[in-house]
């Protein structure tokens, strides 16, 4: 899934990356909208629901696995257009061997474990 030039500035870089992860967390595959209860130190409930989302369509067989992987294996899962353009806004060639790596390439928050109760 080629889409031209990948090479752009950091401010650009930003902006995509925070877009991206707003087009996961509108993907609401099971109606549940936010859950109830409290989220981890460091994430929102909604960083929970949107990263739970990318991670349904990430097989365990792609990783670790390269942007290249990660797509193909959505693809086979029959991940929704808004979540392969989420992945393939990721580096080249970079390998993620979870999905909390994937998520924080695309700029998401995970959960911060030196500020566990």
């Amino acid at each position: 899934m080629q889409r031209g030039n990948t090479k752009h500035g950091a401010v650009l870089d930003d902006r995509l990356s925070r877009e991206a992860l707003d087009e996961v967390r509108q993907v609401d595959l099971e109606g549940e909208g936010a859950r109830a209860g409290g989220a981890p130190v460091g994430m929102t409930a909604d960083d929970v629901e949107a990263r739970s989302n990318l991670g349904r369509y990430i097989p365990k067989a792609s990783l670790p696995g390269d942007r290249d992987d990660l797509v193909a294996g959505a693809s086979e899962m029959n991940a929704p257009d808004e979540v392969l353009d989420v992945l393939d806004r990721l580096p080249e060639r970079e390998v993620f061997e979870t999905v909390n790596q994937i998520w924080a390439a695309l700029g998401g928050q995970n959960e911060d474990p030196s500020r566990r109760p």
